[in-house]
């Protein structure tokens, strides 16, 4: 595996790799990585001649300053897991590399799919992810990019950002990976203390029992409110929304009858750690 700093580098290696007729994969991350993340970069490594791995901590999207601060890190970590993956390259830029100071950069428009849920709570992130995403895909120029169905709602958000500037990949959602307990995989986890993260796996026992709910006849709204109710009742768990939402235009539903596809987003803190996740009822 080699590692790169600069986009001069990285332009020169996969242009040679391009010549050579071979076909690239991206898996773009933050670090601090787990299977979840894993799993994406082994099947980039499957499915295309060159498996591209990308570590930036982008500020441009944490709306919360404090977030970016405590953001784990751990690169040297990270290395030794991509070596032992498959990987062939991982990009591992400065901010001043990517975000070049006086750039004019992209502006993203987004409708519905952005008004709703995390577009909501954390302002302004959707469009750090899309512009970083963008100068990946601008660079790399991957035949295919890999992203873990646990953010959802940013996989929407990156569909349609490729359809605004006319990127010509695939786009591969890849289910969420979970620990035995049920606990999706983040790198956020690393946060939880003694103290609160017996209670993180609630969160997804919580969204399995909703599925009971569904079936015994309770309505979208009325799911949305018991979950909440419930995972409340749990210490050191406070629910910020959950929201059942046709799983296409991400926006909700009254009745289940109102999508082919439904799931249900959550974004709950566990003390002071925001974790996401989501179940489809449909």
């Amino acid at each position: 595996m080699k590692i790169v700093a600069t986009k001069k580098e990285l332009t020169a290696l996969l242009d040679a790799e391009r010549v050579q007729g071979k076909s690239i994969g991206l898996v773009p991350t933050m670090g601090a990585l787990h299977e979840g993340h894993l799993s994406l970069v082994e099947q980039a490594v499957k499915d295309y001649d060159i498996c591209v791995v990308s570590i930036f901590v982008n500020p441009k999207q944490f709306n919360n300053p404090q977030d970016l601060v405590t953001y784990p890190r751990q690169p040297e970590q990270d290395i030794q897991l991509l070596e032992k993956a498959g990987c062939n390259y991982l990009f591992m830029p400065t901010e001043e590399e990517v975000y070049e100071q006086g750039a004019v950069e992209r502006e993203f428009h987004f409708g519905p799919i952005a008004e709703v849920m995390e577009g909501i709570k954390r302002p302004g992130h959707f469009e750090g992810v899309a512009l970083i995403v963008s100068k990946l895909f601008e660079l790399v120029k991957p035949d295919g990019a890999f992203f873990g169905e646990k953010d959802y709602q940013q996989i929407a958000i990156i569909r349609s950002m490729v359809a605004q500037c006319g990127f010509e990949l695939d786009i591969i959602a890849m289910p969420i990976v979970r620990e035995a307990s049920g606990l999706a995989l983040s790198s956020r986890n690393q946060r939880l203390t003694e103290l609160t993260r017996p209670n993180a796996p609630k969160i997804y026992q919580k969204l399995r029992e909703s599925l009971d709910w569904k079936n015994n006849g309770k309505t979208p709204r009325d799911v949305e409110k018991q979950v909440t109710e419930e995972l409340n009742a749990e210490p050191h768990l406070e629910v910020e929304y959950y929201t059942i939402v046709d799983a296409t235009s991400l926006q909700p539903i009254e009745s289940w009858n109102d999508a082919t596809q439904t799931i249900g987003c959550i974004a709950c803190y566990c003390g002071e750690v925001r974790l996401i996740d989501n179940i489809f009822y449909t």
